[in-house]
Order: C-alpha cells, then sequence, then structure tokens
C-alpha cells in the first residue's frame, strides 16, 4: 500500500534564487515569487510545511506597473492615533522605498499567519543591481512570459 508523502523541515531541500526585477510587471514578478517561497514548484510540495526556497531581488526600482498606476494606485499606512492616515502614489513609493512595493505585492500573496510569516523572511529585495548574498551561491531564475 502506498502512503502520501508529506515534506516535513528536516526532509526539505532549500535552493537560493536570484531574479532580476527590471522591466517586470509588479504583480506578474510578486505571484511567481510566492509560488517560489510556497514551494508550490516542487514536487514534494506539502500544504502544512514551509517547503519554499530563498528568493534574492534585485533592480526593485526599475520595476515597471502599467497604465496610470504610477500615479493612481495608493499605498496607506495609519500610525494608529486619530488622524494618522498616510498614503503615498506608487511613483512616491518607488522614489523612497522600492523594495517595499515588492515586499507589500508578494506578503498579500502569502498565506496569512505564521506559516505566511515564515516564508515571507526567505525573501530578500535590493533596490539596486548588487546584493550581499554570493556566499549562498544563488542561481539565475528566469521570469515566465
Amino acid at each position: 500500500m502506498r502512503t502520501t508523502y508529506m515534506a516535513n523541515d528536516q526532509t526539505v531541500e532549500r535552493k537560493w534564487f536570484v531574479i532580476d526585477a527590471e522591466g517586470a510587471r509588479l504583480g506578474r514578478l510578486a505571484s511567481e515569487v510566492a509560488t517560489l517561497l510556497r514551494g508550490k514548484h516542487k514536487p514534494t510540495y506539502t500544504p502544512h510545511v514551509d517547503t519554499g526556497d530563498h528568493v534574492i531581488i534585485v533592480n526593485a526600482e526599475k520595476i515597471e506597473l502599467t497604465g496610470n498606476k504610477w500615479s493612481d494606485k495608493k499605498y496607506y499606512r495609519h500610525s494608529g492615533y486619530p488622524g494618522g492616515l498616510t498614503e503615498r502614489t506608487a511613483a512616491e513609493m518607488r522614489d523612497r522605498r522600492p523594495e517595499q512595493m515588492i515586499e507589500l505585492a508578494v506578503r498579500g500573496m502569502l498565506p496569512k499567519g505564521s506559516l505566511g510569516r515564515k516564508m515571507f523572511k526567505k525573501l530578500h529585495v535590493y533596490s539596486g543591481p548588487e546584493h550581499n548574498n554570493d556566499a549562498q551561491k544563488p542561481e539565475t531564475y528566469e521570469l515566465k512570459g
């Protein structure tokens, strides 16, 4: 009789991938990165275990949006105090914190709860072309489409 394979933390093999975000669309990049972080591209995927890989994203400042999203898309934060709502457009986010645009998009596509937080820690985003994870010997990952 066959049994269903279930991965656990001791049997998971993790790789490191580098993705160049230059010219990539934000949502399409984020959905592919979320798939890598969850481990859904592996045959050993198990829903209740973090089977995903580490992902390094470089050139976050060169991400693209379609249409008028640079001026129409808003990012909101609230300090917790009355009147503490602040909003930024996507263009302001690109100028000030381009890494945060990608992080917010990917975080929204990961599971909510402790498993999603554990997966999100494996995402490393850099605004420029340089990263400091050379010791992990990351492989280059080509985006589909």
